[in-house]
């Protein structure tokens, strides 16, 4: 299984719009037959702002649909599946709260995004509950990835100490195993 960037379909009026964000039924259409436990909601006040890559090990690995409340970030997912012919490549797409693209990221890829704008509001749904002992991650700007992040609006990225401190691609022992589906680009997909 590999990411996918899904668009869910808007119904406008006067009034503004309703979307079907989420349906296990049409999900499982698109290949996504995930149940999901938890949801987790960020908020970042700055542009410029990262968070990741982030993953969990099994037995608590989690796959992950991400979208973007308020404002705009650039969300990325790593393809870390040893034996993968896409081993260290990435896709990233700008989820915004104006687009409503969603960005399902299965187990077996790292996490993570910029914001591009304050006051940036991001909700994600998991598969596995947050399991401290099996979080993992890698370094957001490992030169071996080469992911063309955006250059925030003011100074430095802004980043928690526990991600400036991840350790790069290279020194991973990916536990996750090569299903078969190799990383391809991102095309958006009714939801």
């Amino acid at each position: 299984m590999t990411p996918k960037l899904i668009h869910p379909r808007r119904i406008s009026d006067a009034r503004g719009w309703f979307a079907e964000v989420f349906s296990a039924r049409r999900y499982a259409e698109l290949g996504i037959d995930v149940a999901f436990v938890q949801d987790n909601h960020s908020h970042s006040a700055a542009a410029g702002v990262v968070r990741g890559l982030h993953f969990q090990v099994p037995p608590h690995a989690q796959a992950k649909l991400v979208r973007c409340l308020a404002g705009r970030m650039f969300d990325v997912a790593v393809d870390i599946r040893a034996g993968s012919p896409t081993f260290g490549r990435w896709v990233a797409h700008e989820l915004s709260a104006e687009n409503g693209l969603q960005l399902f990221v299965p187990a077996g890829f790292a996490h993570g995004f910029m914001t591009l704008e304050p006051g940036t509001e991001v909700d994600y749904k998991v598969s596995d509950f947050y399991a401290p002992a099996c979080e993992r991650g890698v370094l957001w700007n490992d030169p071996a990835l080469g992911i063309p992040w955006p250059s925030p609006q003011v100074g430095a990225p802004a980043l928690s100490a526990r991600d400036a401190a991840l350790p790069c691609l290279a020194e991973l022992a990916s536990p996750f195993v090569y299903d078969g589906a190799p990383l391809e680009p991102l095309t958006p997909v009714p939801g």
